[in-house]
């Protein structure tokens, strides 16, 4: 007879790796795809993420921006508890910590881990609602498990694998070398149970032919005992999906005639607001590396979302993009800001309450007539409207602490029916908003291209739903799924 207890499981699978970026998030997106396909209800989970790119969810929180596509994926609302512990660094040695969506505090890095045990029954309790919704529940780990010295009290790999009792499979990297070393390496630091936990393990992002590596996935099962589950080819058309960390961003430079300029600041945040541009043909995307200057012939400055406005701002200053930007604008160039971007725009920025430090206020670059009052309170909501200048429809979301107003605020970026957002400069020339993703709205985004005598030639949720359909078809081809459903089911018998 089947234990009762079982019976309230659902088949889950855990996608661990060797490393950080060995393409985890990818694969766990292209297998929600593959699985809902074949019918399956299918939800993602990541007990704890480290990303300043964070999306709205459908109920009002914050989550990884790479769990929302994974939604996006399998076809389904996102939820706070497909990410129920978010870490959003602050400064290079401290987080904000998000918990089933909402700001919880903020931690310096070595205190985190006196933290992570008081975590796991967030964690846990959110794992039990993704779970009741789904016919099988694709897990995605962070970092790695061979990273030992973090394993007590852990959370994000084998501890939650074990508190939860889901089977693990192991993905490698071959792209950055040593994937032998890597995977036999992670089997020799771990205890038995959890090297008994790992049900098969798989090589990712192979250039070549496939066949070239046969004695090295053998050298592979022979030292760990696990099974092959498949080789992964390089995915090409992975450029069509949203950039999950600041280490993706690339850029089209040199292609199209409208030319958009994006100082990569230290904490920059919510960057897939770039992807769109990213991907049309007419346009050139320059993301300008600190010590690098604007250049010169940029028709649009944008400046993007961060997560510490104040420090990106003297940031900022001491890459002598201030003055760059100045000059912009003296030769009639356009500059857009988003969110933390927009905020800088304004002539002070003040923190009463002691939101991102201890200044009381800084001077912003001058170019909108605001003011901002950074809040502990943080709004996050998905938001739709229409642009008021070309009166296109938009959608997005907020995700920001503060308020801004000011004369400039009387000429409105953005309508989005129960209050309006944003500032326009008088010439028309300095604009800003705390609308998120407004690049993904298709006809919106071709009013300004338009503007600048280019033309879009994307759907942009096309675009993204293809490249999903195409990574679920790739991994059909040199994954074995039937294994893969096996292993997750494996956990209800």
């Amino acid at each position: 007879m089947t234990d009762p207890a079982l019976q309230k499981r659902r088949p889950a699978l855990m996608i661990q790796g060797t490393g950080s970026n060995v393409g985890k998030s990818v694969l766990v997106a292209g297998l929600a795809r593959a699985f809902t396909r074949q019918g399956l209800s299918v939800q993602p989970f990541k007990p704890q993420n480290m990303s300043n790119n964070a999306a709205v969810t459908a109920d009002g929180g914050e989550i990884g921006r790479a769990q929302a596509l994974q939604a996006w994926g399998a076809k389904v609302p996102t939820s706070v508890h497909m990410n129920p512990v978010l870490l959003k660094p602050e400064s290079d040695s401290g987080s904000q910590i998000i918990v089933q969506g909402k700001r919880f505090g903020s931690v310096r890095g070595a205190e985190f881990g006196k933290q992570k045990s008081r975590l796991l029954q967030y964690v846990m309790q959110s794992f039990s609602e993704v779970e009741r919704k789904a016919d099988l529940v694709l897990v995605e780990g962070a970092g790695s498990p061979a990273e030992i010295n973090l394993r007590a009290g852990d959370i994000a790999n084998m501890g939650f694998a074990e508190a939860a009792d889901i089977p693990v499979v192991l993905c490698g990297d071959i792209d950055r070398g040593g994937v032998i070393a890597s995977l036999v390496g992670t089997h020799a630091v771990l205890e038995a149970a959890e090297v008994a936990r790992i049900k098969a393990f798989l090589i990712n992002k192979f250039r070549g032919d496939p066949s070239l590596f046969e004695s090295g996935v053998t050298a592979i099962e022979e030292k760990t005992g696990w099974n092959c589950n498949g080789v992964v080819p390089w995915f090409a058309q992975i450029m069509d999906l949203p950039a999950e960390d600041a280490l993706d961003l690339s850029m089209n430079a040199d292609r199209g005639k409208l030319k958009v300029a994006v100082p990569v600041i230290s904490r920059i945040a919510n960057f897939d607001d770039l992807d769109p541009l990213r991907m049309e043909e007419d346009v050139s995307l320059e993301f300008i590396l600190p010590g690098e200057v604007l250049p010169a012939d940029a028709d649009v400055v944008l400046l993007p979302g961060t997560k510490s406005t104040v420090g990106d701002l003297a940031f900022l200053r001491a890459q002598g993009w201030d003055i760059d930007l100045y000059g912009h604008v003296r030769r009639g160039g356009q500059v857009l800001g988003i969110c933390g971007g927009y905020q800088m725009l304004g002539k002070t920025i003040s923190d009463p309450d002691g939101v991102e430090g201890d200044v009381a206020t800084v001077e912003g670059l001058g170019l909108l007539d605001v003011h901002t009052i950074l809040t502990a309170q943080k709004e996050t909501t998905q938001k739709s409207g229409v642009h008021i200048p070309s009166g296109q429809r938009v959608s997005g979301y907020e995700i920001h602490v503060g308020q801004t107003s000011g004369a400039d605020c009387a000429r409105p970026f953005v309508d989005l029916g129960e209050h309006v957002d944003g500032a326009i400069s008088q010439d028309g020339l300095i604009a800003g908003c705390y609308l998120h993703g407004i690049f993904g709205s298709d006809t919106f985004r071709t009013a300004f291209l338009n503007g600048f005598g280019a033309a879009s030639q994307l759907g942009y949720e096309h675009r993204v739903e293809q490249a999903l359909d195409a990574l679920a078809e790739h991994l059909e081809d040199h994954l074995n799924l039937d294994e893969l459903l096996d292993i997750a089911r494996s956990r209800v018998l």
